[in-house]
């Protein structure tokens, strides 16, 4: 496949509702699109880093300088599919939600070609997939508690709530007690403790938590091992997992017992699957994580959620969890369920009318 150019473009997202977390409070989205045009099709990739390096140390304006300055012109002229893609960016260290877009974009393309549904590319063995919600860090706990009544009765089969220091035991008390030991109740701290707080961590034990994601610091596996021995609650890993050999490395030293999965994070839908099928082999749970995406991430996403070792729900979520409008046709939740995109590539496209309005500039690259 010959790559013709490259578009970068961003988009402004505006979300329905602030969403806090441990490390800040986001109320649009700032999205950098990837479309890669070949003379048979043309792909498109989501580039999931905020437009601050906070949750990472990548932030949108960085990785579209280094798509193009660095990576765009890395590309193989001919024969390009997602692995030549992948083997070309290998030499640029770091950047891996800068690569996973462009990989994407490739790759979208390649199999809008061949006529092929990322999902049955990747492996997947479903045709929906069950979904979780994300709950960021309220004002109060009524408010918290009014807020998941709502996701429920929407349909979430599971609830996912932020944590930080100062808003976590009691919150989380609350919900358990609200609405009752059957709900599939997960925490998620965004690396907002330390060891120290293992005492305080260790009061969740009581609330039969299906996980707690990401307490401690992302580059430190020694200590996230250590805490596994204080805590009853499993550890996932999110921050911390940049690559299968990361995972691998995690699990042997007993820094985690399930990994949360994001595309965007680890470098791609390739560097995913491979996680996926390390965890598959050792008996380990996975569930595909989000990044406040819109349909274009949230297709790909859905699509890798279909493999046959994400046992856990993800944060795939509907489309107007986020946005009141989406760039694509929404998603939308049926039975706790999302349709897995059927057509080919990622099996959605943008709607152009919407793309135009949510667009504040853009750029064309020829290879």
């Amino acid at each position: 496949m010959k790559i013709e150019g490259i578009e970068l473009r961003r988009i402004a997202m505006p979300l329905v509702a602030p969403f806090r977390t441990s490390f800040g409070t986001e109320t649009a989205r700032d999205v950098l699109l990837v479309r890669a045009v070949t003379p048979d099709a043309e792909g498109w990739g989501e580039c999931v880093a905020m437009d601050l390096p906070l949750y990472s140390p990548e932030y949108a304006d960085g990785a579209a300088d280094v798509l193009r300055r660095f990576l765009i012109p890395a590309l193989p002229k001919n024969d390009a599919d997602a692995y030549a893609v992948e083997r070309a960016l290998e030499p640029f260290k770091g950047h891996r939600m800068a690569k996973a877009a462009l990989q994407t974009a490739v790759l979208d393309a390649q199999l809008r070609a061949a006529g092929q549904p990322l999902a049955r590319y990747l492996g997947a063995d479903r045709d929906r997939v069950p979904c979780g919600v994300s709950v960021g860090i309220m004002d109060s706990v009524p408010e918290l508690l009014d807020a998941v009544h709502g996701y429920l009765d929407e349909g979430y089969v599971r609830i996912k709530l932020k944590i930080e220091p100062g808003w976590d035991v009691e919150p989380v008390r609350a919900v358990r007690e609200r609405f009752g030991d059957d709900l599939l109740l997960q925490v998620d701290a965004n690396a907002a403790y330390t060891l120290v707080d293992a005492p305080r961590l260790a009061r969740l034990d009581a609330f039969d938590l299906l996980l707690i994601e990401q307490p401690l610091a992302d580059d430190d596996m020694v200590q996230h091992a250590e805490l596994a021995r204080r805590l009853r609650t499993p550890i996932c890993l999110d921050e911390s997992i940049e690559s299968a050999a990361g995972a691998a490395a995690a699990l042997t030293i007993g820094a985690a017992s399930i990994i949360n999965i994001k595309p965007g994070r680890v470098g791609g839908y390739l560097e995913a699957k491979r996680i996926h099928d390390l965890c598959r082999a050792h008996g380990v749970a996975v569930w595909c994580g989000g990044m406040l995406e819109t349909g274009i991430g949230r297709a790909a996403n859905i699509a890798l959620a279909a493999l046959p070792g994400f046992t856990l729900p993800g944060d795939t979520s509907a489309s107007h969890r986020y946005f009141a409008e989406d760039v694509t046709p929404p998603f939308e939740l049926d039975d706790g369920h999302l349709d897995v995109p059927d057509g080919p590539g990622i099996g959605v496209e943008p709607v152009q009318d919407r793309l135009r309005a949510f667009t504040t500039a853009t750029e064309w690259i020829t290879l």
